[in-house]
């Protein structure tokens, strides 16, 4: 049987997929389920998120309250607790963290807007809930609205599904985009099959959303392999080659 090149990425996607879920099963059938349980780390604790980055040198620490610095941009204290829109300039302006509930509560905010509405929405979060992330995604792509990372700014966590929805899609040099393993709230000891259904259905989800948005599910080997405590800062190459960017400025 000839080997489609096309496949390559899906294939190597569900095969990380899959090896660490086996992993996971293993670990939760020996009882190692302590409180905050993440999957295998990469090594030892990540520099903070301000340090600079260079290829094979992307993990940082995470810590979705907190605005960190950036090159030539001062900490800005706590990120709100809830996505807060405000439009300027001819343009949404979208930052804080992504809570239950936002995913509707922004799209009926845009919505309300009606005709003359901006068609571009400037991102700037750490992230939070996948589930409202996906939500407030499919409906950026369906208006056909356009997003757009300003300098300094921040798409962490489930931010890259909401900026991967813009029709085009653009970051200034200096925005810093990252991905890591969904987590999935404190440890409940549910049964081991249980949790290993919901992180099987929670991972099928977000990959059936990014071939919706026509992204590279490579995207998913760096997310799948970074602890939730830690975020992968992607490369501008790495943004280009899984077309999370449409324009690279």
């Amino acid at each position: 049987m000839s080997d489609d090149p096309s496949a390559r990425p899906l294939r190597r996607a569900l095969t990380a997929a899959l090896g660490l879920q086996v992993l996971l099963a293993l670990l939760l059938f020996a009882g190692d389920l302590g409180r905050d349980f993440s999957l295998p780390t990469r090594g030892p604790a990540a520099p903070d998120l301000d340090q600079p980055t260079t290829p094979g040198d992307q993990t940082r620490r995470y810590d979705p309250a907190t605005r960190p610095a950036g090159p030539g941009v001062a900490p800005s204290g706590s990120m709100p607790e809830r996505l807060v829109l405000t439009e300027s300039d001819g343009a949404w302006s979208l930052s804080g963290q992504i809570a239950p509930g936002d995913g509707e509560r922004i799209i009926r905010q845009i919505e309300a807007r009606g005709d003359g509405a901006p068609q571009v929405i400037r991102l700037d979060s750490p992230g939070g809930s996948v589930t409202d992330a996906l939500e407030l995604g499919r409906a950026i792509r369906e208006a056909g609205l356009n997003t757009d990372m300003e300098s300094g700014a921040i798409c962490l966590s489930a931010c890259p599904y909401v900026l991967a929805a813009g029709t085009e899609r653009s970051a200034d040099e200096d925005a810093r985009i990252g991905v890591h393993q969904h987590y999935f709230g404190e440890n409940t000891l549910l049964p081991a099959f249980t949790a290993v259904s919901d992180i099987q259905r929670g991972q099928g989800l977000v990959m059936r959303y990014l071939d919706e948005m026509g992204i590279d599910l490579r995207l998913m080997e760096p997310a799948l392999m970074t602890p939730p405590k830690e975020i992968y800062l992607l490369t501008r190459e790495e943004l280009r080659d899984f077309n999370l960017l449409t324009t690279a400025e």
